[in-house]
């Protein structure tokens, strides 16, 4: 305004510096001129603001525009500048600028505040009139700095400041805002509005895994770390302070080792038989109102050592083995159990080699170091061994590996395999018996004789019955079934035999039932001699009928040899001879030299030659017992051949040809 008084101030725009201290700006220069001069105003928060103060009246006539440079100048070294342009023109109106009721402007607001929400007015006035008067505003720009009026805007009549975007105290804590009012005649006011943003709880804490130790070994003393955890809260003030704790606290602790930093340590000894696997949860848990919490589970497992020894269900096991097993068939199958894994739950079992009648229990029973199955190297005999009584050992494969033992004893059940033997009477390769003089005035039920037997075999097996073969009712004497005793039925006549010939049956109670016959001869007679004319009799009888049964024998035979003589004589003269054929003269290297291998020198072996050998070899290759069994069949020696190459001398080599040709 050409009217304009002398002293008058002009707010000029304030240059920036994004130095700091002594290197942000620190005066400002006008160009030479005879109108203005400069003066910088110090606002309360230190920062310089540069003023334009006209010195001498203005005449809009003599020079309506007026060009001056500001140049803003810093305390660095060297010193940088940064100039700008001051065009002023003169008029004849409009002579007061907007004046705003506050320089600075401060507001507190939520960073949870919703968007376009107002958070202030600013409000400034003009003395002027008119278009003069009307007042705009607006964020201010300055070269380079655009970087908040993004989250806000503002109302260019009413100058309510609103948000226009969400607030987040972590990322920006507050904000700097510069407003000037513009009247009608584009004179321009500024002031700055500062926005604090206040922190909600609005962020759970985070829990961050830093190390891991996994598998840990059941062995670990109580106090080894098992991981190391951060925990971190984005929030300010009692919002960001975190409480944490653990879900397993008996099991695991939790320990503070410096600022947002934990370790999670055993508590206890752990077992991996009771749990090989935990899920440990870390809770976190803000003291903000409301509370804002996290977990976060992490898995650890629990590697095994060897610290359990194998188990047997019984310390021990009986089994029932019927004799007359077959050799190298599987009798029993004992396991243990190892709660471990991997080799150390792997069990080996072995027999304790003890004796049995001189011979090392191998040779009687193997095992399978890998299934305990149990076999028999030979068949047993209920009357030699009733029972066998072994020490089991299962040891596993761990380091250093454990054991446990188990008795099994191995109980031989008998089988009907004993015939009755019959003690008394004695008898002969015949099978019969001593005759047995029995008085003729003997009363009914007189004892007689008394058949005794014996069976090898025990219980059920051993029990015998005595009858008659074939089972009648004999009219003349009777058996006891239980003692074998013979007694007489009745009284004797006359007319009766006298001479009566007895088979008496001994069987057992087993199955398949075993029997055993005797025959006993029974003469009614009071004396010997009453006795030799009647077997005199006998015999002559026996012996004549005997002699007509060969002489029949003989003369079949006989004419059997010619019938076949004169078949053969008439077949030889049927057939025409053939020519023999001409091989020539047959040299004497046709045939090998004997071999000496081929001579059998029974005098040097070991062995008998009329026993043959059966080999039993045990499944477990740690066995390498023989057993030798017995077998009945003839070999015979022609069938033999002595391997044994060690070399012979000449002249032992052609006595033994010849011995060998005889």
């Amino acid at each position: 305004m050409e009217l304009t008084s002398p002293g008058t101030r002009f707010s000029l725009q304030n240059a920036e510096d994004p130095d700091i201290g002594v290197n942000t700006i620190q005066s400002y220069k006008l160009s030479d001129n005879q109108y203005f001069i400069l003066k910088e105003k110090i606002s309360n928060d230190g920062s310089r603001s540069p003023e334009l103060v006209l010195e001498k009246p203005l005449d809009r006539e003599a020079q309506n525009v007026h060009k001056i440079l500001l140049t803003a100048l810093d305390g660095g070294n060297p010193v940088r500048s940064g100039t700008a342009i001051i065009k002023i023109i003169v008029t004849d109106a409009n002579d007061n600028f907007p004046i705003f009721t506050h320089e600075v402007y401060k507001v507190n607001i939520n960073e949870d505040t919703p968007i376009n929400t107002t958070i202030i007015t600013v409000n400034a006035t003009d003395r002027d009139e008119g278009v003069n008067a009307q007042i705009s505003y607006s964020f201010s720009k300055t070269s380079g700095n655009v970087h908040h009026t993004g989250m806000f805007s503002i109302n260019p009549i009413s100058g309510e400041v609103k948000t226009n975007k969400p607030l987040d105290f972590e990322a920006v804590m507050n904000y700097e805002l510069s407003i000037q009012a513009k009247d009608g005649g584009d004179l321009i006011s500024h002031c700055k509005l500062l926005i604090e943003v206040i922190d909600v709880n609005d962020n759970a804490p985070e829990i961050s895994l830093t190390s891991l130790s996994s598998p840990v070994p059941e062995d670990s003393p109580p106090g080894t770390v098992i991981a190391l955890i951060r925990v971190h809260d984005q929030d300010s003030g009692a919002n960001g302070e975190v409480d944490c704790k653990l879900t397993e606290e008996i099991i695991f602790n939790l320990v503070l080792t410096s600022e947002s930093y934990y370790r999670i340590v055993t508590a206890i000894f752990l077992d991996r038989e009771k749990v090989y696997t935990y899920n440990i949860t870390i809770l976190a848990k803000d003291r903000g109102s409301p509370s804002l919490s996290n977990r976060k589970s992490i898995t650890l497992v629990v590697s095994d050592i060897n610290d359990n020894p194998p188990l047997f269900m019984k310390s021990t096991y009986n089994t029932y083995l019927p004799e007359n097993n077959l050799p190298g068939s599987s009798i029993y199958k004992i396991q243990a159990s190892d709660p471990d894994t991997g080799d150390n739950a792997k069990i080996i079992y072995t027999i304790l080699n003890t004796m049995e009648e001189d011979l090392p229990i191998s040779s009687y029973l193997s095992m399978n170091i890998e299934t305990g199955d149990l076999y028999a190297q030979r068949s047993f005999d209920y009357e030699k061994h009733k029972e066998f009584v072994i020490q089991v050992t299962a040891r596993d494969n761990g380091s250093p590996s454990l054991s446990s033992n188990a008795t099994l004893i191995i109980h031989i059940v008998d089988q009907n395999d004993n015939v009755p033997k019959i003690l008394y009477p004695s008898v002969d390769n015949a099978g019969s018996a001593m005759f047995e003089m029995v008085p003729f005035a003997s009363e009914p039920g007189s004892l007689i004789t008394k058949v005794i037997a014996v069976d090898m075999d025990s219980g059920h097996n051993s029990w015998l019955s005595y009858d008659f073969m074939p089972i009648l009712d004999s009219p003349y004497f009777t058996i006891n079934q239980q003692t074998g005793e013979i007694r007489t039925l009745r009284m004797f006549q006359e007319k009766d035999t006298l001479n009566h010939k007895i088979v008496v049956v001994v069987r057992d109670n087993g199955f398949p039932s075993l029997s055993a016959t005797v025959t006993v001869s029974l003469v009614i007679a009071d004396n010997f001699q009453q006795v030799i004319p009647k077997f005199s009799n006998e015999i002559n009888e026996d012996t004549q009928s005997n002699l007509q049964l060969y002489l029949v024998i003989s003369l079949a035979l006989i004419s059997l040899l010619f019938i076949i003589t004169v078949l053969l004589v008439i077949i030889s003269k049927c057939k025409e001879p053939k020519p023999a054929p001409d091989f020539g003269t047959l040299g004497t290297t046709l045939y090998p030299p004997i071999d000496p291998r081929i001579l059998s020198w029974y005098s040097d072996g070991s062995l008998p030659l009329p026993n043959s050998y059966n080999v039993c070899v045990a499944l477990d290759s740690c066995e390498n017992d023989f057993t030798y069994v017995n077998s009945t069949q003839e070999v015979p020696v022609e069938n033999l051949i002595d391997a044994d190459d060690s070399g012979l001398e000449n002249k032992s080599l052609e006595d033994s040809s010849n011995s060998f040709m005889q």
